[in-house]
């Protein structure tokens, strides 16, 4: 009787260790990334931010600016979209919005770790009326994270556009854009002269903050320069190391000044370094009618009813 009672006690010895080692079980790289981008506690986005990055972040002042942009799975489920994160598997995450029904997945398609680095590579793909939505450009992006003091920290991001020239939809969709159209709509076959879809003025108060932060980060990582009064200087996605006409700090889209049927301009930028500049956005194309927005150093987005970028400098109305 003896015997079985300590066997038993080492069983549940056994048992216990076990469960506790199950328990404090190691944070993977891709629950680090989850974590990171969709948890709801706060804090999450700069705990997995190499220290160096943080410390940069932290001395210029815009640290503060990066955490309005922490908890992503929040800020979809308040437009209206469910999200649904994986820890294992070959989906990462799964989201659908309420209002259209249309669904989303980010997948892996490859997770290659080594040692102290774990490179999660992903894909995209949409839903709509229960189809996948083919798109010309197929995006794949490359999460690289590293530990650091045993926490998995984002070291990069690469970013891989894969262009199908053989793929027959890419194809059939190129030719159907490129072939002209008799009357009023024959211009559309020409971008330069398509009007472009106008955006809310939130969209557009966006867009300044991207380059408001953008600004801060460059100057912190350019002390010698301060900030840049020429946008293509943020810009410089697509190869090579990031400098100071590369900086690759927002996308080309918004980098080439013109977004939501605005235009966006840097000015004011004087002395080396720099350590001022204005930032306005002005409506412009199908935009006539809207405010005028712009900003300085200080990062404080004014507004100007009448649609001028001068008259939204001059004033001292915050934006609504």
């Amino acid at each position: 009787m003896r015997r079985v009672v300590v066997c038993l006690s080492l069983a549940l010895v056994s048992a216990c260790g076990l469960w506790g080692e199950t328990a404090s079980a190691p944070q993977t790289a891709r629950q680090a990334l989850l974590e990171m981008f969709f948890s709801k506690t706060p804090g999450t986005l700069v705990k997995h931010l190499p220290a160096v990055t943080l410390a940069a972040l932290e001395k210029s002042g815009a640290l503060t600016s990066l955490q309005m942009y922490s908890s992503m799975a929040t800020q979809l489920q308040t437009q209206g979209r469910t999200v649904q994160t994986f820890e294992t598997g070959s989906v990462l995450l799964s989201g659908q919005d309420s209002k259209t029904g249309d669904k989303f997945e980010i997948t892996v398609e490859d997770d290659a770790l080594r040692a102290d680095q774990d490179d999660i590579e992903l894909s995209f793909q949409v839903y709509k009326n229960g189809q996948v939505e083919r798109t010309p450009f197929m995006p794949q992006m490359t999460f690289s994270m590293k530990q650091e003091e045993k926490v998995w920290k984002l070291n990069e991001i690469s970013v891989t556009i894969h262009l199908p020239l053989a793929d027959p939809d890419f194809l059939k969709a190129i030719t159907e854009k490129m072939t002209p159209h008799a009357g009023p709509t024959a211009y559309a076959a020409r971008p330069e002269m398509a009007a472009q879809p106008a955006g809310s003025d939130a969209q557009v108060i966006a867009a300044m903050r991207s380059i408001l932060t953008a600004e801060v980060t460059y100057a912190a990582t350019y002390p010698n320069v301060g900030y840049t009064c020429t946008l293509s200087n943020l810009d410089g996605f697509g190869g090579g190391e990031p400098n100071e006409h590369q900086a690759m700090l927002i996308n080309s889209g918004l980098a080439s000044g013109k977004r939501y049927a605005y235009v966006f301009s840097l000015a004011g930028c004087g002395g080396t370094p720099s350590s001022s500049f204005q930032l306005s956005a002005a409506p412009s194309g199908n935009s006539f009618g809207r405010k005028a927005f712009c900003a300085d150093q200080t990062a404080v987005i004014r507004s100007s009813a009448d649609g001028s970028a001068a008259t939204c400098l001059a004033s001292e109305a915050a934006a609504q």
